[in-house]
């Protein structure tokens, strides 16, 4: 007999493992990516939708949750299982398929609510006799669905009462598996993926198609209870069809399967009609069964509820590996922006000691200095030196990220840098800003000076900046600066404006390096998620 356990600190941890899944963020299009985002998306509708509603509520009715392919057949046998056309039946579909749920009237409320299917918005008519006119459908939300504009997409599920189906028992008609709108086939998994009993419908001429062979391993690998129907089967052939899929299901080890097999009628086509009852009879008694006797209800339910539970201790490691790949990648990107803005980091100091800020126009109004050249202009031409130096290094540093994230997949989430117009000016502007500081600091300096008449401010920062920024070259710079204001006190204002220069260096190439992380850093992509994934595992596998 297989038994479901209920206490309390079960549901805690499965409910703590859910919030888990929930965080687990996979944006880097890494080569396991998308199946990881899958298994993510089973993991949560399978936690939402059926084990924590299941686990919490396991009086609640058997849900049956008949799925296939286009064309197979679903609606017109469900419409047939009930004895009424409550599910929209045809080969032909609409661009979108609410999916119907079918239930006895005194089993309403337990799908009223957001017990199951959380997701999906109610819709239904209110139980009345048949000779009354029908009223509008009612509605109650749904959570809603992530994705549409706004942040959500609105998705229904119509509920229909029958009393001739027995109470303790639900079949829902869901979306085509295959079908070629991509959310109704999402929607289809999810739903089959609610189910306490997986009805797999097929027909004769597409019992072999790769679409229901995988919902019958997933099926398998989960150990969900399954039934299998064998839809619309010629007579002339019935015998030999039956024989090829039983077949087929034994050589998938899926033997022990209860198979069910369908003729095809009149009715099976056109969309309208009805199957004799004598046609569905053995699947509307097995399902009636398992309903209603407790010992194959506990089976039926306990099998795929379990199953599920055994199955998270495989998924949830699987999916724990991705968020682990995602963080190795993350780190990979950003090592290689900050490796790149460390080695130009490294390369500018470099050129200013070998005085390449002192070139050019540069220069030649040093050696115009204070002849032909104000010490104005002189400040002008070296902070316009400095930031071009600056402007190449952040230049080089994007190519060199480029060419690191071109040989890294996970870089297709992430524009590769380009050259940034930008850069030019908040580079010059923080290029002015080290100006004016050390135009400050020579101020400063003079003011502390017991020397008449006090040396011009404006010449002092030039010099000063020139000794910084010449290397070699500007070693007349630095004697003159200690001519104008004495070794001593000159020999304090380089130190200063040495250290300050370095600040400055540092914190251009820092904001130009955080700007290039930023959408990186945007994607939240952490190592935390594996841990707590593993450990929420092992406390649910602790309360088992």
């Amino acid at each position: 007999m297989v038994t479901l356990d209920v206490r309390p600190q079960l549901l805690d941890a499965l409910s703590a493992l859910r919030d888990r899944v929930a965080s687990v963020r996979l944006p880097l299009p890494l080569p396991g990516a998308p199946r990881a985002r899958q298994t993510r998306a089973e993991l949560l509708a399978q936690l939402d939708d059926y084990l924590v509603p299941r686990l919490k509520a396991p009086e609640a009715p058997l849900l049956a949750v008949v799925g296939g392919s286009t064309g197979a057949g679903k609606s017109t046998l469900v419409n047939s299982l009930v004895g009424r056309q409550v599910s929209e039946a045809g080969v032909l579909r609409p661009t979108t398929r609410t999916p119907v749920l079918v239930c006895h009237p005194d089993d309403h409320h337990w799908f009223a609510g957001m017990r199951v299917l959380p997701d999906l918005m109610r819709v239904w008519v209110p139980h009345e006799d048949d000779d009354m006119p029908p009223k509008p459908y009612s509605r109650r939300p749904g959570r809603g669905h992530p994705g549409a504009q706004g942040g959500h997409e609105t998705r229904e599920m119509r509920i229909e009462t029958v009393t001739s189906l027995p109470r303790g028992l639900a079949i829902l008609d869901a979306p085509d598996i295959d079908s070629l709108v991509v959310d109704n086939r999402t929607l289809a998994a999810e739903l089959i993926c609610a189910a306490d009993v997986w009805v797999m419908v097929t027909t004769a001429s597409r019992y072999a198609d790769a679409v229901p062979w995988h919902l019958l391993r997933t099926a398998k690998q989960y150990r969900a209870t399954l039934v299998t129907v064998l839809d619309r089967v010629p007579h002339q052939v019935l015998a030999e069809v039956s024989r090829q899929y039983g077949a087929l299901l034994t050589k998938a080890g899926l033997g022990d399967v209860p198979r069910f097999t369908v003729p095809e009628l009149p009715e099976s086509t056109g969309g309208g009609g009805l199957l004799p009852a004598s046609a569905v009879a053995p699947l509307f008694a097995w399902l009636a069964h398992h309903a209603q006797d407790p010992a194959a209800r506990q089976y039926a339910v306990g099998r795929t509820a379990l199953g599920a539970l055994d199955s998270l201790g495989r998924r949830m490691p699987e999916l724990a590996s991705a968020v682990a790949a995602q963080h190795a990648a993350a780190v990979r990107l950003t090592s290689a922006v900050e490796d790149a803005y460390r080695r130009e980091g490294k390369r500018v100091r470099g050129r200013l000691d070998r005085g390449a800020v002192l070139a050019g126009d540069a220069l030649t109004r040093w050696r115009g200095y204070p002849l032909d050249t104000s010490a104005d202009e002189l400040l002008d031409s070296l902070a316009e030196s400095l930031a071009a130096l600056l402007q190449c290094a952040v230049a080089a540093a994007d190519e060199r990220i480029a060419e690191a994230w071109r040989r890294e997949p996970a870089s297709g989430a992430l524009a590769l840098p380009t050259p940034d117009r930008e850069a030019g000016d908040r580079i010059g502007m923080a290029v002015r800003r080290w100006r004016r500081v050390l135009q400050e600091l020579a101020e400063e300096e003079v003011s502390r000076l017991d020397k008449q008449p006090a040396p011009d401010p404006d010449a002092v920062a030039a010099l000063l900046a020139a000794a910084l920024l010449g290397g070699k070259r500007s070693r007349p710079a630095g004697e003159k600066l200690a001519e104008r204001i004495g070794a001593q006190a000159a020999l304090r204002l380089r130190d200063k404006g040495g250290e300050l220069l370095g600040d400055h260096l540092d914190e251009v190439l820092r904001c130009e390096r955080d700007r290039r992380l930023a959408p990186l850093e945007a994607l939240e992509v952490t190592p935390e998620p594996q841990a707590e994934l593993i450990a929420a595992l092992s406390v649910l596998q602790k309360e088992r």
